[in-house]
């Protein structure tokens, strides 16, 4: 045999095992994601009730963010040491932590032990977002953003088991809020660690060349790696901005928590639901095409929320920037992955999530004191001036490939 023919061979047999390993981790996406959304639900009410200061309502979900930024380098660390399936079952057990102590905090009405129960879901969360780049480990160029979208695909799911779960188990244990919810939450977290066993992620292979490949600094000062990391930022930091303060303003201008649930409920199915097809956008029209139409989603999402506060203004607002997020983050991994070598991915993975949630722990971290001060439509203004520099310095990126390639 060729070895053109083994190579087309060992294609093959990658993205057959890459195929197999999206579609169980879209299974445990949905699981995990489920419990996100748990968080972003609860956590906002819940601090409006037990935390000293108004202000700092949404503080939990700051650090549940902290906590997820903080998370992502030793994720990268633990997968290069003993592989993908081990950290990911690691971070499980976050996962259950934060059901349990959220819970206590609940019933204690300890607004500090709230907050570390948030911070360990953040650590879980730093497990299930690196899924996508798992799913691509083995994949071909050409499979590889299908592979990405796939799993992010299962946050359909978790779209609708983490708000069912709120809403049916909200009551259940009165007169204790939600409660019941976070004890759900770490089932849900069990349930994920179970599908887990069944992913087959090899180890990367030892390189005899390059040792473990370039000096991280050299691959990060790429302008690609550079454009890619800005997108994704802005794409993450301005969604999750938004998020962090919508259930808590909805239920501020007189909507029901149930309202603000499904809000959040549709936010997440739109944030989730191209995921079926984004990967097949990207190969048609190219990525830096499917992340500038992410970012202008993110723009006139912006705008919707300014100009109104009724229920439908929230809920056109949280799709459109759910739909503006899955193509500005789907694309902006994609481009990440167009930077490194096998036996770089871990570290540049996990350096850009880091840099990422990074970003994103900040603007969580102001939304609640900005909302209390300044209202929803400012919390949404900021969006504007953020969105636009990363849009010029896409395009700018993509006409100089353009012209390179054009030139060669």
């Amino acid at each position: 045999m060729s070895a053109l023919a083994e190579g087309t061979l060992d294609a093959a047999d990658g993205d057959r095992l890459a195929r197999r390993n999206a579609l169980v981790l879209a299974v445990t996406q949905a699981l995990a994601g489920g419990n996100n959304t748990v968080i972003l639900a609860t956590s906002g009410i819940v601090g409006s009730m037990i935390a000293p200061d108004k202000g700092l309502a949404t503080l939990p979900i700051s650090v549940y963010v902290f906590g997820l930024w903080l998370g992502t380098m030793p994720m990268g660390l633990l997968a290069r040491r003993y592989g993908r399936r081990t950290a990911f079952q690691l971070a499980t057990i976050s996962g259950v932590l934060t059901g349990l102590i959220c819970c206590y905090a609940v019933l204690q009405g300890s607004f500090l032990l709230f907050n570390i129960g948030t911070c360990c879901g953040g650590f879980y969360a730093a497990g299930h977002m690196a899924y996508r780049f798992a799913a691509a480990d083995t994949a071909s160029e050409a499979f590889r953003p299908k592979a990405i979208s796939w799993v992010l695909a299962g946050g359909i799911f978790a779209g609708v088991v983490g708000p069912q779960v709120v809403i049916f188990t909200k009551d259940m244990w009165p007169p204790y809020l939600f409660a019941a919810t976070f004890l759900a939450q770490a089932g849900l977290a069990v349930l994920a660690a179970a599908v887990l066993c069944f992913v087959k992620i090899p180890k990367p292979k030892p390189h005899a060349e390059g040792g473990g490949g370039r000096p991280l600094g050299v691959i990060a000062r790429q302008p690609r790696f550079i454009v890619a990391v800005i997108c994704g930022v802005t794409s993450y930091a301005m969604m999750n901005m938004v998020m962090t303060a919508a259930p808590l303003a909805m239920v501020l201008c007189n909507h029901s928590v149930t309202d603000a649930t499904f809000g959040l409920q549709w936010h997440v199915m739109a944030m989730f639901a191209p995921s079926f097809f984004t990967g097949s956008l990207i190969l048609r029209f190219g990525v830096e095409r499917v992340v500038g139409v992410g970012l202008v989603l993110l723009v006139v999402s912006a705008v919707v929320s300014m100009v109104g506060t009724s229920l439908w203004h929230f809920y056109i607002g949280l799709i459109l920037i759910g739909l503006g997020w899955n193509f500005g983050f789907i694309g902006a991994t994609q481009m990440v992955t167009e930077t490194h070598r096998p036996e770089e991915r871990n570290r540049v993975q996990s350096f850009n999530d880091f840099l990422v949630f990074g970003t994103m722990a900040v603007g969580s971290f102001s939304s609640g004191k900005m909302l209390a001060e300044f209202g929803w439509a400012t919390v949404n203004g900021v969006v504007l001036p953020v969105v636009l520099v990363a849009g010029v310095l896409l395009a700018r990126h993509a006409l100089m490939r353009r012209r390179a390639e054009v030139a060669a």
